[in-house]
């Protein structure tokens, strides 16, 4: 009996010590899997976003963006600050979901009070109920770690918890966007193809300042067709989720409660893309009943640009982002439109 008890404890031992290797062993890939992420140039941009912002003066701010990529490749602070003479910033995310959206600006407000609140929302983001690689890519940023453990907490479910502490998982998509890109690159060296992919695409891509992300690049050709993301999209099977819209309402009383106003807007798509897409306006719809639901001014720019044309596939860096020209022309009509819909800004109305 006694050589039997411990003919089995040596077996559980051995499985212990073996569980314990195999979880070293996963998680140093996981520290590679790590080192290929810190590579990407978008988690670059956004380092340096936050930096900034964990640098500004306190209570500096008048209006804050926050949002996914559309925001930080639609508003740049510098063409409404020269205009309106305040301090404004841009705090938009990769992929942002809209429980990043209520996390990220509950952070801002430990240091900021700003006036205005710019929530750019997009539905792409609002038929998810969970998604890893954008919650991931704030907290990459983000000094604040109770905030940090509240929102795995309250906001991960069970599965996307286990899955965050196992690093390979968590930083999967990372890395092998970045392998992918590696065997590119040795690939168009190898074969010559490197000179006719850059005549595809001219320009710069950079981090400009407070928060914006500064490019003059066109659309690739295939975005115009076979690459164009939106090519199945219809809007009559396009459904809010409802933990998002949650957040959003979430988003609009910690605004009140903090005494900001808050707007709501859409950031365009390429025109090439809104061709492909079906029954747009219902997706509009829903998006608008939201807004109006808590009570907030709402601008879907690919309607405006459907009812008075001022954007052309031109002004485009991809099939769904502005480049800078873009910019300058959303940017100038959102300034007109603040001061016509908004309460702080009605000041500039001539």
């Amino acid at each position: 009996m006694k050589k039997k008890f411990v003919s089995n404890l040596k077996c559980i031992i051995s499985i212990i010590i073996y569980a314990f290797c195999v979880l070293i062993l996963f998680q140093q890939v996981g520290f590679r899997y790590q080192k290929a992420a810190s590579h990407n140039v978008i988690n670059a941009f956004t380092q340096k976003r936050f930096e900034d912002f964990y640098n500004l003066p306190k209570n500096s701010l008048n209006m804050v963006f926050i949002g996914s990529s559309h925001s930080y490749c639609t508003f740049d602070p510098e063409n409404f600050d020269s205009y309106f003479n305040i301090y404004s910033y841009q705090m938009g995310t990769p992929l942002q979901h809209l429980d990043t959206s209520y996390y990220e600006l509950r952070e801002i407000y430990h240091t900021q009070k700003p006036d205005v609140v710019v929530l750019e929302i997009y539905w792409d983001v609002l038929d998810d109920t969970f998604e890893m690689k954008q919650a991931n890519s704030f907290f990459e940023v983000l000094q604040n770690e109770k905030l940090k453990k509240e929102y795995i907490k309250k906001v991960f479910p069970l599965g996307e918890k286990v899955k965050y502490y196992l690093l390979p998982m968590r930083f999967q998509q990372d890395y092998f966007a970045y392998e992918a890109n590696q065997i590119e690159k040795k690939l168009e060296e190898k074969y010559g193809l490197k000179n006719k992919k850059i005549e595809y695409q001219k320009g710069e891509e950079y981090y400009r300042s407070k928060g914006y992300v500064y490019c003059n690049m066109g659309m690739l050709p295939g975005e115009y067709n076979e690459t164009n993301q939106f090519k199945s999209l219809d809007g009559r099977y396009w459904e809010l989720d409802d933990t998002q819209s949650s957040y959003v309402k979430k988003i609009a009383e910690l605004c009140r409660e903090n005494g900001s106003e808050l707007v709501l807007v859409t950031a365009p798509i390429a025109l090439v893309s809104m061709e492909y897409i079906k029954n747009y306006d219902m997706i509009h719809n829903k998006v608008a009943k939201l807004a109006k639901q808590i009570g907030a001014n709402y601008i879907d720019y690919n309607i405006v640009n459907q009812q008075t044309p001022m954007l052309t596939n031109d002004n485009f860096r991809d099939d769904a982002h502005l480049n800078d020209s873009g910019v300058q022309i959303v940017d100038k009509h959102f300034r007109n439109w603040l001061t016509e819909n908004t309460t702080y800004f009605s000041k500039y109305r001539q």
